[in-house]
C-alpha cells in the first residue's frame, strides 16, 4: 500500500471503463515527422494513473488487442499500479492516435480506431463483484462513442454501481468527429441523459460539452466565462454535483449546498494540454474520495494539470507528482 493510500475498506478507490490507445508523438507536423515517439493515451486511463500516483488503488476495465503492443501496454499500466485483471489481450489490434504539438502548443491529431478491440466491450462480459469492490466508477462519452455494444456497457456499468452503492463519475468528454459514425450530437446527448440519473460527479468541459446541453449552447463564444455559469447550471439540472472545467479559468463547482468558482493556476509553461484535463479529473476524484472538499480537490487539480502542460503525451512524467507515491 502507497504512503498517502488511506483509503475505505473497498478493495479499489477508482476503476474505469474504457480505451487506451498507443500514441505516436512527432515535434514537428506529421507529415514531415521523421521521428515518432512511442507511448499509450486514453482519457479515462490518463485519469486512472493521476490517480494511482497519487496513492489511489485503480483498475482498468477494457479489451486490450494481441498485436506488438498490446503486452507491453498492460505492462505498463501494471507497472504504475493500475489493475489489469479485467483488460484481457485478445485477438485484434489497437487503436493508434498521431499527435504533433507546434511551439505554441497546438495539437494535430490522426487516429486509426476503427474497430478496435475496446471497441467490441460488451455488458454480458462486465464483472458485477468487480465493479462492487470500488469506491467509484469513472465513465466517459468517448468510450460510449466507440460503439453501440460500449455504449451500452457505460450504461450497464453505471447500473450495477448504483445497485452496490459505488459513486459514479462521469466526462461526457464530446468528440464530434467519434460520434459521426454513431448518430452524431444528438446521440451523444441520449448518450449523456441516459446515464445521468446514475452519475454522481459530472465533469464535463466548457465550452467543449456545452453544446450537448442544447443547440443554443453552442453558439456562445469561445472565450465566454460568463456563459459557463449557465453551462452549470444545465449540467446541475442532470446530476447533483458538477465540476466543470473552464480552462485556464478554473473550474465552477456545483453541490447541492452551494455554487462556486476556483479559480485556475497559471501553467509555467505551455508545451501541450494533450491529457491535462483526463489528469484533472484523476486528481480531483481521489482528493474527493479521500473526503477532501470539492474546492480544495479542485484547487490542487489545478495545480498538477497546469504543471502537466509543460511536457508532450498525454501521459507526464512521475517526477510531475513529487513525493506522493
Amino acid at each position: 500500500m502507497r504512503a498517502n493510500d488511506v483509503l475505505g475498506s473497498r478493495a479499489f478507490s477508482l476503476l474505469g471503463l474504457g480505451e487506451c490507445m498507443v500514441e505516436l508523438c512527432a515535434d514537428v507536423p506529421l507529415g514531415v515527422a521523421h521521428v515518432l515517439r512511442r507511448s499509450y493515451g486514453g482519457d479515462v486511463l490518463n485519469s486512472l494513473i493521476a490517480a494511482a500516483r497519487l496513492g489511489g488503488r485503480c483498475g482498468f476495465i477494457s479489451r486490450v488487442g494481441n498485436d506488438p503492443f498490446g503486452a507491453a501496454m498492460r505492462q505498463s499500466w501494471s507497472d504504475e499500479g493500475i489493475d489489469v485483471s479485467h483488460s484481457p489481450l485478445v485477438p485484434g489490434d489497437n487503436g493508434v492516435y498521431f499527435i504533433s504539438v507546434d511551439d505554441a502548443g497546438d495539437r494535430e491529431f490522426s487516429y486509426r480506431r476503427k474497430d478496435s478491440p475496446a471497441s467490441h466491450l460488451a455488458a454480458s462480459e462486465l464483472s458485477e463483484s468487480y465493479i462492487a469492490s470500488s469506491e467509484m466508477l469513472l465513465l466517459s462519452g468517448i468510450t460510449q462513442a466507440l460503439s453501440a455494444s460500449a455504449r451500452e456497457s457505460t450504461l450497464v456499468a453505471a447500473q450495477i454501481a448504483k445497485r452496490h452503492g459505488v459513486k459514479v463519475a462521469f466526462d461526457p468528454n464530446y468528440r464530434s468527429r467519434l460520434w459521426a459514425t454513431q448518430g452524431g450530437l444528438n446521440a451523444a446527448r441520449d448518450a449523456m441523459r441516459e446515464l445521468a440519473p446514475f452519475v454522481d460527479w459530472l465533469l464535463p468541459s466548457h465550452p467543449a460539452d456545452t453544446v450537448l446541453l442544447s443547440d443554443h449552447a453552442s453558439e456562445l463564444p469561445i472565450d465566454d466565462f460568463a456563459g459557463s455559469a449557465e453551462s452549470l447550471q444545465g449540467f446541475s439540472a442532470l446530476c447533483p454535483q458538477v465540476a466543470l472545467k473552464v480552462g485556464a479559468r478554473g473550474c465552477r463547482l456545483h453541490t447541492p449546498i452551494a455554487s462556486t468558482h476556483v479559480d485556475g493556476v497559471k501553467a509555467a509553461k505551455v508545451i501541450d494540454s494533450t491529457g491535462a484535463g483526463d489528469l484533472w479529473n484523476g486528481s480531483f476524484l481521489i482528493a474527493v474520495i479521500r473526503g477532501e472538499t470539492p474546492v480544495n480537490a479542485a484547487t490542487a487539480a489545478h495545480h498538477l494539470a497546469a504543471s502537466k502542460l509543460a511536457y508532450r503525451g498525454a501521459i507526464p512524467p512521475l517526477s510531475l507528482y513529487g513525493s506522493s507515491r
